[in-house]
């Protein structure tokens, strides 16, 4: 590297010592040096050479002193190591450049091994701040690149090259969704595939935004099929919380989508969503040649089948009870105990609802019926009937009045 050096200085005798002395680390090209007589001749100079790494510059000067120079160098953009130079007992001026930005201090008369010493330590300053600088427009460029494919925490990580921080493949206690949508085949036979591709890339697009805007991970990406973790690769305490958040804030979204796509003429299906927390093997399964960052585990196959679930129920959207337990002033309503494919023993589910459903009389007169069903009481059914009765458009409501009219009882269920 070649360290370019603007001494600033009237005294006319400097610029000869000073090229003299540095004689042999110009002649090696260790150094470059630019001269001026005042503050003014420095900032022409500076504009004509934008690559001077270092100033040094004297305090007494015409038409513009060196505390006004140094002054003009803070606020630049990039700004210039300098090294004010003083008389020795003008300490005054050197403590005002000093707290003006200065990096260093030389006093006169210059001794030339004192300022020899200091011009060596500032170029290691300088070369240390320029190597920050490329690390990071490296890692700026990276992460920019890096956002278009992978979720915002991935990408971060990945740019900043953290060894093993969280991209390795390990345990971790995590909320994860899966989103798919209901139809999605038949659409993919008939659509054209224009509209096809118009279509989904909106849908994932604004899907992926909200995930993000929630700070989850995007796992995986299978056709209409979304895969996210929380707690993952970063900590989030709250993953429980941000894992119903998102999932209320999917579902409208996804209904909003499937409503202005109704009305130019497709028919695009409502989305279903399952929510489950627990311990999983989370990490980077793509070998040496790819990056696959996603969860595998009982926790990541019980959050799919509670997504399934829905299509039975009615629902939209079903999470289990380590989701709603662990969810803060969680509003949702029982499903039932789901015997799952692959579990022997039940999951309690429940389906999340925004507060001014939770707060509705319907949601009451649901817990009442619910309450009854799960006691064996014989006036569950009616109870679910009346239900029924007053809210056709309640499917869940409908899923148990048709399992206790073919003779179920309680609330543990078989789902096919």
């Amino acid at each position: 590297m070649t360290a370019t050096i603007l001494f600033v200085d009237d005294e006319p005798d400097l610029e000869a010592l000073i090229l003299q002395k540095f004689r042999r680390q110009i002649r090696d090209g260790q150094l470059a040096l630019i001269f001026a007589r005042d503050g003014l001749e420095a900032l022409e100079a500076l504009e004509q050479n934008p690559h001077v790494d270092m100033v040094v510059s004297d305090i007494n000067m015409p038409r513009m002193d060196g505390l006004s120079l140094l002054a003009k160098l803070q606020e630049a953009e990039e700004k210039k190591s300098t090294i004010i130079v003083s008389a020795y007992g003008d300490m005054s001026n050197i403590r005002t450049a000093m707290n003006r930005g200065a990096f260093d201090f030389l006093t006169k008369p210059i001794d030339f091994a004192d300022l020899e010493a200091t011009i060596e330590k500032t170029v290691r300053h300088v070369e240390m701040l320029r190597e920050a600088r490329r690390r990071q427009m490296e890692a700026e460029r990276a992460h920019a690149s890096l956002s278009r494919f992978f979720s915002p925490e991935i990408a971060r990580r990945l740019a900043a090259n953290v060894d093993g921080d969280g991209i390795e493949v390990q345990w971790r206690d995590v909320a994860t969704l899966f989103t798919d949508i209901t139809g999605f085949t038949s659409l993919v036979e008939t659509a054209p595939p224009q509209t096809l591709g118009e279509l989904l890339n909106e849908y994932v697009g604004g899907m992926t935004e909200i995930v993000f805007a929630h700070e989850g991970t995007v796992a995986k990406i299978i056709g209409d099929a979304i895969q996210v973790l929380f707690n993952a690769p970063g900590d989030q305490p709250d993953y429980a919380t941000r894992a119903v958040a998102c999932a209320h804030a999917l579902d409208a979204w996804a209904e909003d989508f499937s409503a202005r796509w109704k009305a130019r003429g497709v028919n695009f299906g409502a989305t279903r969503i399952g929510a489950h927390a627990g311990p999983a093997l989370v990490g980077n399964f793509g070998g040496n040649r790819f990056f696959d960052y996603t969860a595998y585990g009982d926790t990541i196959n019980i959050a799919a089948r509670l997504e399934a679930a829905n299509k039975h129920l009615g629902t939209r959207i079903c999470v289990s009870a380590s989701v709603a337990n662990g969810a803060e002033n969680f509003r949702g309503r029982p499903v039932g105990d789901l015997m799952l494919r692959g579990r022997s023993e039940p999951l309690r589910a429940f389906e999340p609802l925004p507060q001014a459903r939770f707060e509705a009389p319907a949601t009451a007169q649901y817990a009442e019926a619910f309450a009854k069903m799960e006691a064996g009481d014989a006036a569950a059914m009616p109870s679910f009937a009346a239900l029924v009765g007053m809210h056709a458009d309640d499917p869940l409501a409908g899923f148990h009045l048709k399992r206790l009219l073919n003779g179920a009882k309680g609330t543990r269920m078989q789902l096919e």
